[in-house]
């Protein structure tokens, strides 16, 4: 099954969401802050994406953060760790599906292109 990760207030979430509905893609939502996120999820995601691009420094959160924390996020460890005590932090959505690579962000193409080569 399809899992998409996310936050559900997230607008890009939402519009994900949309799309894979009306594609009538069975899916499964798990929101990291209703339903938790923990640390070994997070390290299989940066084994294959890394911690860099999974990091949203675009976001508010990220910008809210003064400067010395953002400047300690060095590694995987250090991003994991403020990852866990930040959700919102986290670049989404996050799609993952079995024997897939995992996908990051959203856009209709690479849903479109994601999901042909699923099937």
């Amino acid at each position: 099954m399809v899992t998409l990760y996310g936050i559900k207030n997230c607008d890009t979430i939402k519009k994900a969401r949309r799309w894979l509905e009306a594609e009538n893609i069975d899916y499964r939502f798990h929101d990291y802050r209703a339903d938790g996120l923990d640390a070994a999820l997070l390290e299989s995601v940066i084994a294959e994406l890394g911690w860099e691009p999974l990091l949203n420094t675009r976001g508010t959160t990220w910008r809210k953060l003064d400067e010395s924390r953002r400047n300690a996020i060095t590694d995987a460890a250090s991003a994991i760790e403020l990852m866990l005590e930040m959700p919102a932090i986290i670049k989404r959505p996050l799609l993952c599906a079995p024997q897939k690579p995992m996908l990051l962000g959203f856009s209709d193409s690479r849903y479109q292109q994601f999901f042909n080569e699923v099937k």
